[in-house]
């Protein structure tokens, strides 16, 4: 089409009526990660950790230098080396005693970098204030920083790093999954439409109508009988099974990037638009006028202006009507609109109450 021509790689026109995998559109209620945090210490900095004003890097050495029998007044510490860090992590779902988890650490003070660092061993809290993992390791920054004198380098974001598989985890945290005999199934955006076609899908699949729709999100199936032995092999049954998906009608647009996503559901009503902008632009030139030779006059400086006022031929146009997307399109680009003129349009046109979409700005 020839609108392509205008707004190639910012324009796209999505469907979002498509068939899917339940796994891929929902979860199972109850696997859910949990948010991990403990505060540490990285050692072994070349120079870039803390300034003697983080205290609380100060008495956090001293009082791990205390805990190995040996006294250290907080004031004769040096830190430059050492640095006060944030350690979060995710506690997957399901996670048993010994498993590896990846954690991320986030300087606390006013450390340079953490490169090259090595954390020293912390618990990580749950948020009900037990430890479930210890975390300990070489500390991996995406970037640098490097100075000297005035001139100073700096790449990436080098005040916060990661430790791959950095935390042991040592408790687990109780949940029987199949506990109520039931299992739940949520969507990631509820939609009544699709939570009907998952549920005559899962009914379909079973034989039998066990699975019933909660709300505008969840929809429950009993374990059967067949399955009461092997409550896995239905869920991964289940989670398999293709589902046509169906969302709202909706237009997305980036103001700072000009992208423009646009669903395959938006309709438009009929509506008369036009489309074009006022141009003004203002010319200064300074210029030095010279008096006579044989004239009393001064010579003086004075400034010419020149203003010019353009505005774009733009006829009224009817559009919409109720048309799909295709014809909205071909409608617009009569227009020769730009992807910016779009945006304008399309929040206008939601204003006349003539989208029958939903518009989210970012």
């Amino acid at each position: 089409m020839a609108f392509l021509r205008y707004v190639v790689g910012v324009l796209f026109l999505v469907s979002v009526s498509f068939a899917a995998r339940l796994k891929d559109i929902a979860q199972i209620e109850g696997m859910r990660g949990n948010q991990l945090y403990g505060y540490g210490i990285v050692v072994g900095l070349n120079g870039t950790g803390d300034g003697n004003g983080s205290e609380f890097t100060l008495k956090s050495i001293s009082n791990m230098l205390e805990d190995l029998g040996i006294r250290v007044d907080p004031k004769a510490v040096k830190v430059k080396n050492s640095a006060a860090v944030i350690v979060t992590a995710t506690l997957p779902p399901f996670a048993r005693p010994g498993t590896s988890i990846d954690v991320t650490l986030s300087s606390l003070g006013d450390a340079k970098s953490l490169q090259g660092g090595t954390l020293i061993m912390t618990p990580l809290r749950g948020a009900d204030g037990n430890t479930y993992a210890v975390s300990q390791g070489q500390v991996t920054v995406g970037g640098f920083s490097v100075g000297a004198g005035a001139d100073s380098a700096t790449q990436n974001h080098p005040t916060v790093g990661t430790i791959s598989n950095g935390a042991t985890i040592e408790r687990a945290i109780p949940f029987d999954l199949f506990q109520s005999q039931r299992v739940r199934v949520v969507l990631r955006e509820a939609d009544f439409t699709t939570v009907t076609r998952v549920v005559k899908t899962i009914n379909e699949f079973l034989g039998r109508p066990f699975a019933v729709g909660i709300d505008g999100s969840s929809i429950e199936v009993p374990i059967a009988a067949e399955f009461v032995r092997d409550p896995i092999g239905l869920v991964a049954n289940i989670e398999n099974l293709q589902v046509e998906v169906d969302t709202n009608a909706r237009v997305v647009v980036n103001e700072r990037t000009g992208t423009i996503i646009v669903g395959d559901n938006v309709k438009v009503g009929k509506v008369a638009l036009a489309h074009g902008n006022l141009n003004i632009v203002i010319r200064a030139e300074t210029q030095v006028s010279q008096p006579n030779p044989l004239s009393e006059g001064e010579t003086a400086v004075v400034q010419n202006q020149d203003i010019q006022v353009g505005e774009e031929d733009r006829r009224l146009n009817l559009v919409g009507g109720n048309v799909t997307l295709g014809e909205l399109v071909r409608g617009l680009n009569a227009l020769g609109v730009t992807p910016r003129d779009l945006i304008s349009i399309f929040a206008a046109l939601q204003k006349a109450g003539a989208l029958h979409a939903e518009l989210v700005v970012m």
